[in-house]
């Protein structure tokens, strides 16, 4: 297939076509923007500051809350933006970028929230255990793996679509560069690559989901034989777990494990998964996670105190 490319830039359609809604749309998600970062890095100086870093499980949220930064960072300022601009172009070169950002961070979130479900898994099921299999060794290679696994996917994903051509038309029915929508601007038949793109999203998406199933379902069985103290902390960090893994997953599954086509929906689905799970994580495990909640309140309090210290 020779490659001829026509296409410099491509021109999103945004969220909407009605300035009133887009203004709307530009108040509401520069402040949901703005809660991502403050909450996730809230988050990472929490983990940091008070030394929970070498508890796995905050170990894996705080780069969790790295990955939630950097994955709503591809895609909402450029949207944002774009809520005022008159012209919402993307260079060729900038949405291969953001393509690769989308698929390179959200597949590393997915194996973060499976490797988070197996802590889970060997802290509830095999306490004794605990500390041994889940050692900092450990957990650098299985963090070291999720990154490579996002890379991998997200470099496939991109490899698909470069090599196709593009002569025209140049505008995306989204407000970001994903593949389905660049796929239909190719000017090729795209079976085979839509068929590829599908079996890599899908099998990581509904593979990592039935995963994260089934470890929160042997989890759940096996609290039967914990005291009452110990079922109630785990079910609340266990809830805390699989909200999220629900509120990502549902979206994601609903995108990527179909044939090559796009709906008018896509747009408010991916919004889902772009801005309101990295926005919600921080809040979820904030608030259903006691020891968090007190290591921001011991974090705070000394803050107001070398304020106040420094003050006199």
């Amino acid at each position: 297939m020779e490659n001829i490319n026509n296409v410099t830039e491509f021109i999103f359609w945004g969220l909407s076509q009605n300035p009133e809604i887009e203004k709307v749309c530009f108040v509401v998600f520069s402040v949901f923007y703005i809660i991502i970062l403050l909450g996730n890095l809230l988050i990472m100086l929490t983990v940091c500051l008070n030394s929970l870093f070498k508890s796995p499980m905050y170990f894996f949220l705080s780069f969790l809350s790295l990955v939630d930064i950097c994955y709503s960072s591809v895609t909402a300022p450029k949207m944002i933006v774009d809520l005022l601009a008159k012209d919402k172009t993307i260079s060729y070169v900038g949405c291969m970028l953001q393509l690769f950002g989308v698929h390179f961070f959200g597949c590393t979130e997915i194996f973060i929230l499976t490797v988070m479900a197996y802590d889970r898994y060997v802290a509830i099921c095999k306490p004794l255990h605990y500390t041994t299999i889940m050692d900092q060794e450990r957990c650098n290679k299985m963090l070291l793996g999720t990154w490579v696994g996002g890379f991998l996917h997200s470099i496939i994903q991109v490899a698909l679509v470069v090599q196709l051509p593009f002569c025209g038309p140049n505008e995306i029915d989204h407000y970001f560069c994903d593949v389905h929508p660049v796929l239909k601007l190719a000017c090729t038949d795209t079976y085979i690559v839509g068929v590829v793109v599908t079996v890599n999203s899908g099998t990581i998406a509904l593979g990592s989901f039935v995963i994260l199933l089934i470890s929160y379902s042997i989890i759940l069985v096996s609290l039967r034989k914990q005291s009452a103290e110990g079922r109630r902390k785990a079910l609340s960090t266990c809830g805390s777990h699989i909200a999220v893994v629900i509120i990502f997953f549902g979206p994601c599954t609903f995108m990527y494990m179909r044939p090559d086509t796009t709906f008018s929906e896509d747009k408010m689905v991916a919004v889902f998964y772009t801005i309101i799970t990295p926005m919600l994580n921080p809040l979820i495990y904030t608030l259903r996670n006691a020891e968090v909640k007190n290591a921001m309140k011991k974090l705070w309090g000394r803050n107001v105190f070398l304020e106040a210290k420094g003050k006199k």
